[in-house]
């Protein structure tokens, strides 16, 4: 009897063995189930993505070169001044005359001229100033682009300048003081590859120590609404009722250097048979600057600053913004369309 109970005793302990042992099997297999830590990932995972054969794709991979550093101020000053305007088509009604004006009344006048006698307040003759408001004799490019302007359009900051006219001994400023930006003078190709005049550029037409009316006087006198007057380089009579008018051309063909010279005139020069001369080959717009005056009658009575009717001069200071330049240039000089003073036709 005891060996047959010590066996079932055996075969229950055995069995409650088994038991426990699958319980904790089962406990391991859960735990393993649900609180496992995720495999590493696999190392075809991490691979490159797939290439896709797009030449764009693989330009878009290169990198650019940097930009060159031998490239000059004058260079970088142009790329910035682009025009971003979009070129319009050409009217149906444009005028095709290559031309861009600003008026620029009459703004102050002082003894002072900043390109022929920087520095010297009071050094000079009386001259009579338009455009920039704060023209003197210490204006630079960077003083006249930060004052105000009398043009239209405001934008054209340049500063402009004559010897003040003087009837009777009284000064009389112009109350037509209107600056024409041509593609004339020049044939029609040149026309074409005008480029615009460079920022900072000075310019001085006629001659102030003229002796006599020569080769030197580039200014005309003439009368408004009194054609058969006739023009002279010395002042008119003209008729009461009329106004004497003053016309000056400026040279438009440039070094391609020089913004100025020791003489104010050696930097630019006029076009010789149509074309600009080799030694100044940049065909730039030419400047006409046409005033008038509420005065006629005996030109005795009339005098310049600077002296008699020939030795009217003009000096300019070019302090429009490069882009609007520019635009003027492309829209109105180069495609031969008669803009006003927005720059449109």
């Amino acid at each position: 009897m005891p060996l047959v109970l010590s066996s079932r005793l055996r075969r229950r302990v055995w069995i409650a063995a088994l038991a426990v042992a699958g319980v904790a099997a089962s406990a391991v297999t859960a735990n393993a189930m649900f609180f496992h830590e995720p495999p590493a990932p696999k190392p075809t995972q991490v691979a490159a993505p797939t290439t896709v054969a797009t030449p764009t794709r693989a330009a878009d991979t290169t990198t650019p070169p940097p930009a060159s550093t031998s490239a000059t101020t004058a260079e970088t000053t142009k790329a910035a001044a682009a025009p971003t305007k979009a070129q319009e088509p050409i009217p149906p009604n444009a005028v095709r005359v290559a031309e861009f004006v600003a008026e620029c009344p009459f703004t102050h006048k002082l003894p002072d001229d900043p390109i022929v006698l920087p520095g010297l307040a009071g050094a000079s003759h009386m001259h009579s100033f338009f455009g920039n408001t704060s023209t003197n004799a210490h204006s630079d490019v960077n003083s006249l682009a930060k004052a105000g302007s009398t043009c239209s359009p405001k934008v054209d900051l340049s500063s402009y300048w004559v010897p003040t006219l003087l009837v009777d001994g009284q000064a009389v400023e112009p109350t037509g003081t209107t600056f024409y930006y041509l593609g004339e003078g020049v044939r029609d190709d040149v026309t074409a590859r005008i480029q615009p005049l460079p920022y900072g550029l000075r310019i001085v037409a006629g001659n102030a120590k003229a002796t006599a009316p020569d080769n030197t006087t580039m200014s005309r006198w003439s009368c408004l609404h009194a054609g058969h007057v006739g023009a002279s380089k010395d002042f008119v009579n003209c008729p009461a009722g009329t106004m004497i008018e003053s016309y000056l051309d400026f040279p438009q063909c440039w070094n391609g250097k020089d913004l100025d010279s020791a003489d104010h005139k050696s930097h630019m020069s006029y076009p010789v048979a149509g074309d600009c001369p080799s030694t100044h080959p940049v065909p730039v717009p030419k400047l006409r600057q046409v005033l008038r005056y509420p005065a006629s009658g005996d030109p005795a009575r009339f005098k310049l600053s600077s002296g008699p009717g020939f030795t009217m001069h003009g000096d300019f200071f070019n302090v429009w913004p490069e882009a609007e330049m520019a635009q003027r240039v492309r829209d109105c000089i180069n495609r031969i369309v008669k803009c006003g003073p927005d720059g449109r036709p």
